[in-house]
């Protein structure tokens, strides 16, 4: 990062923070506490609104975002944990944080399992299969954690599966929320699009597997949303009809996954399957398999003990293990 680039990054938090209780602030009091001109403020807050966050200037009174925001706050953050929980770390604004934690790895830092990476944005967060990720100021959580799988990739089946059962069980546990899982990666609710999951793996067949695994889930979408997103989606502050703290959510979301994915670890992901079939979003319903080798159709009977999913096709049940799934007719 050049100097110049840290320096405008420190002023855009400056301007978020004066911004973020909702108040109008004008150009000249910001570039008053800022040091810098009225002109460069309107350069920045151009900026801002190019990732995500919804600034509108007010005339004769200056700017001010649309609803107050709730920044990070790694203090915070710390009173939900507990005392021997790993380290969270938080980037304003990142390229990807699943990107933040594999550098990390590859420039040979030994990370401790659980340990969490958070970011306020994200400029190139992606999906599955090198999808992009929208992914808005303030909005949503983008979260990656490191884990470490100690018998190599093969013990890694079935684990995104996993992850989602993790993050389900904490809404339904914390927030009295019924979640929905679709095979392989994604979060559903009402069946709309609430989150998504990448697993991004570095090792061998049979040594140490290091696993950074993505997360975003949405939280209180913007309204441009609707033009960068081509499916059903919701958010939890929807479901929820309530205003939610990401700073409790995100040591939550970092204990379930700890705690789920030692249970993992221990037992395999046999002792998962039914937790996966009572979430089913697509169960018992006609789907399409898409793949490198065609599409499958079939009825959707879940997962198998090793994570693949389960299609009934002309009377009898096969597992599948890559691909895309959606609703026959409906492609997603």
């Amino acid at each position: 990062m050049t100097k110049s680039t840290a320096q405008s990054l420190m002023l855009q938090r400056q301007l978020i923070q004066y911004l973020a209780a909702g108040d109008c602030c004008s150009g000249e009091w910001l570039a008053q506490q800022t040091g810098i001109s009225r002109a460069a403020i309107a350069r920045h807050i151009d900026q801002l609104q190019e990732i995500g966050l919804d600034i509108y200037a007010v005339t004769g009174k200056g700017y001010r975002l649309a609803t107050p925001l709730q920044l990070l706050d790694l203090t915070e953050m710390k009173q939900y944990q507990s005392a021997a929980a790993p380290e969270i770390w938080l980037q304003h604004l990142t390229d990807s944080t699943n990107t933040q934690l594999l550098k990390r790895l590859q420039d040979g830092h030994q990370l401790q399992k659980g340990q969490v990476l958070v970011a306020e944005a994200q400029t190139a967060g992606r999906g599955r299969r090198g999808n992009s990720w929208f992914s808005p100021f303030g909005s949503n959580l983008y979260f990656s954690m490191y884990w470490q799988l100690e018998h190599g990739i093969q013990a890694a089946m079935g684990l995104s599966l996993v992850v989602g059962i993790a993050i389900a069980r904490m809404l339904e546990q914390h927030y009295q929320l019924g979640v929905q899982l679709k095979w392989p990666n994604d979060l559903y609710a009402g069946q709309r699009k609430l989150g998504g999951i990448l697993v991004e793996l570095s090792g061998q067949t049979h040594a140490n597997c290091d696993v950074v695994i993505g997360i975003g889930l949405n939280i209180q979408m913007p309204a441009q949303a609707q033009q960068q997103i081509s499916q059903p989606f919701t958010d939890l502050v929807s479901l929820l009809d309530k205003p939610l703290n990401r700073n409790e959510l995100i040591p939550l979301l970092q204990h379930s996954l700890c705690e789920t994915l030692s249970q993992f670890e221990h037992s395999g992901f046999n002792s998962f399957v039914e937790a996966f079939n009572q979430r089913n979003v697509f169960a018992g319903q006609p789907v399409t398999l898409s793949g490198a080798g065609g599409s499958q159709h079939g009825i959707c009977q879940g997962v198998d003990g090793q994570g693949g999913l389960v299609l009934e096709q002309q009377g009898q049940q096969k597992a599948y293990y890559g691909g895309e799934l959606s609703l026959r007719g409906q492609p997603e």
